[in-house]
């Protein structure tokens, strides 16, 4: 007959380290107000006497699932993505949350995201990559879900939203081609309408403003910040009776398409068109030429997004956050001094 392991009960846990059941609870729900002495004393009690919570029954007392969920609406293939949900995992590794990959039929008008959360009693969300008109997205609003959107600027009752100065870091970028003396600096942008698209254009605008540089349409294509996207742009660019000597990326996979695109032309980069990307995703600095770009904080706005979400969800007068994380230039190989210029101002 095989013997009965009896498990141990948060009463045992509270007696081992002589405290009070509360007390206990407390320190597996990681309440702060517990002295960092008296959280030792019970977590040494609860590996001694290897207890588990029973995620049921705390979710009975707490009125939470100890859940939160994550929608992301763009390839998980996507080097931003693996960056952005390793923040999520850093923040969560010690919060007593679990997170649950969402899928979301948003083509489907019968689909509620809102009812998709609710059934599976999640206690808050992330949402990147989806446009904030979305039906699904304004329902989830007014679900009043906690909700932290990533690049997407909505706010609502338990909404808030964080992203990178994405104006700013184009500028940045701009401005760095003009002192390399660059005058044609053309822009690889994303999708029309996406307000981090919007954002990073006026940043566009506001550079070649500020060095009394002509906007040019012919000079900004569309695209939706993948390799393709770069390419094909970067071929049409290069079709122009006066091609650009630089051009501004929205995102590094663009401008991985457009180095392509300029090599198999037989030029290339930085001496015959200098290319600055966004993201500063790891393949840049490895890329040949390592890539010229802006930096966003990607694992950062993971770790933020995780960390103002779980506030929300514990504190309902929490105000929704709307967080706005520096952008940097990063200057490698990918830009350099056009031949033959002199920089006046």
């Amino acid at each position: 007959m095989s013997e009965v392991i009896e498990l141990a009960s948060i009463h045992d846990v509270a007696k081992e380290a002589g405290v009070s059941v509360a007390t206990v609870s407390k320190v597996i729900n990681h309440y702060p107000d517990v002295s960092e002495k008296t959280r030792k004393k019970v977590k040494n009690a609860i590996a001694l006497l290897r207890y588990r919570p029973n995620v049921i029954a705390r979710g009975l007392v707490t009125g939470r699932s100890w859940t939160v969920g994550v929608l992301i609406n763009i390839p998980f293939t996507n080097p931003y993505v693996s960056m952005l949900l390793e923040g999520v995992k850093t923040a969560l590794e010690n919060s007593g949350y679990d997170l649950m990959r969402l899928s979301a039929r948003l083509n489907d008008p019968d689909y509620s995201f809102a009812d998709h959360c609710q059934s599976r009693n999640l206690d808050g969300v992330v949402v990147f990559g989806v446009e904030k008109e979305h039906r699904c997205i304004q329902e989830l609003i007014q679900s009043g879900i906690p909700t932290m959107f990533v690049d997407t600027d909505v706010t609502g009752h338990r909404a808030g939203n964080i992203t990178t100065d994405n104006r700013s870091g184009v500028h940045m970028a701009v401005q760095h081609l003009y002192e390399l003396g660059h005058r044609r600096i053309a822009c690889l942008a994303g999708i029309p309408g996406q307000a981090v698209n919007d954002s990073r254009l006026a940043g566009y605008r506001d550079g070649l403003q500020a060095a009394s540089i002509t906007y040019r349409a012919d000079y900004v294509l569309a695209g939706d910040y993948s390799f393709e996207s770069g390419l094909t742009g970067m071929q049409e660019l290069l079709q122009l009776d006066a091609p650009p000597t630089a051009v501004v990326c929205t995102s590094d996979m663009t401008a991985f398409g457009a180095i392509h695109a300029i090599e198999a032309r037989g030029l290339t980069v930085p001496e015959d068109i200098s290319v600055v990307g966004f993201d500063n995703i790891f393949e840049a600095e490895l890329f040949k030429p390592a890539l010229t770009t802006v930096n966003q904080n990607i694992h950062t706005i993971g770790v933020k997004s995780i960390e103002e979400l779980i506030a929300m969800i514990k504190n309902r007068d929490y105000p929704p956050p709307v967080v706005m994380e520096p952008a940097s230039l990063v200057i490698r190989e990918s830009t350099a001094r056009l031949v033959g210029s002199e920089i006046t101002r």
